[in-house]
């Protein structure tokens, strides 16, 4: 069932564990997220960053079919825009039918960032679409960021800022990077922070980077109050070793077979990911009040 992202995060705040957001770039990693989650009974976001929909997942025809399959599923399924960064690209996923929008304005002055969220909070909001933004900065981890806390979000900043921009969800900055990181490192996230935080604003919070931080401190983040964890590397990487595993063991399989190899191990490393957060056998339907975007 295709809903709104708010539909699943105030329940995932209110009950206390966080909702996978896999970046699924094509027909076998998304339906092997959404399968993942059906049997899991769990809910799910499926989403796609820009540079994504440039370079492989062309929104002309795979928001369609994501559509199609949410609405194929029993458990409560979000397409979410990730790091939307101008007008343009969000206003395009508004009209394809993505059911969340991130606008990401957080490298950009204080105010700039505000006056932008709001915008896209306002437009968002009256097409039944809900908005998450992010304060703070959650920057590469190629480039070494995350390692201090000079991007970190302020607590007394964010209660100023989700006032006035009105978002459903925000993605906080408390230690973690996205992309890989270095061999053998590992991020030390600010739990302080992410308390402070969570008691200050008692709202969905989102933790970008989720790729590569450690179940000990993923597990931690959810304790702490985060609602939604953004996942890309760590599913390509579960792809990957199995397709080279594949190739290993039988040099000759055909692109069929090795597609279906990638696509069983998404769906595991997903299954077990819903596990380790909690989300499975979480799902609950009232369909007088679901955010339904059927």
């Amino acid at each position: 069932m295709l809903v709104n992202m708010k539909y699943l995060l105030d329940n995932a705040n209110r009950d206390g564990y966080a909702v996978m957001a896999v970046n699924s770039v094509n027909m076998e990693m998304a339906r092997a997220v959404i399968e993942a989650a059906n049997e899991e009974h769990s809910p799910i976001i499926v989403q796609l960053g820009r540079g994504q929909m440039r370079q492989l997942a062309h929104a002309e025809d795979i928001i369609p079919m994501l559509i199609n399959m949410a609405n194929r599923v029993d458990v409560p399924v979000c397409i979410n825009l990730d790091h939307g960064p101008d007008y343009e690209t969000v206003n395009d996923a508004l009209h394809r039918g993505f059911t969340n929008v991130m606008i990401d304005a957080s490298s950009l002055p204080y105010e700039e960032n505000v006056r932008r969220s709001r915008i896209v909070a306002d437009i968002a909001h009256a097409m039944g679409v809900s908005v998450e933004a992010e304060l703070g900065h959650v920057g590469q981890a190629a480039d070494g960021d995350g390692q201090t806390d000079d991007m970190y979000t302020n607590v007394e900043q964010a209660v100023d800022f989700v006032k006035r921009t009105g978002v459903d969800a925000l993605a906080v900055a408390i230690g973690t990077a996205h992309g890989k990181y270095p061999a053998n490192f590992v991020p030390k996230l600010d739990f302080e922070r992410l308390a402070a935080l969570k008691a200050a604003l008692k709202m969905p919070l989102v933790l970008h980077g989720g790729s590569g931080s450690g179940e000990e401190n993923i597990r931690k983040a959810v304790a702490g109050g985060i609602n939604k964890i953004n996942v890309c590397t760590d599913a390509f990487r579960a792809a990957e070793i199995a397709m080279k595993e594949q190739w290993e063991k039988d040099p000759d399989t055909d692109y069929l077979h090795i597609m279906v190899t990638a696509e069983a191990a998404i769906k595991k490393f997903v299954k077990d990911y819903i596990r380790m957060i909690g989300s499975n056998d979480r799902y609950t339907f009232d369909y007088a009040d679901n955010g339904s975007k059927e």
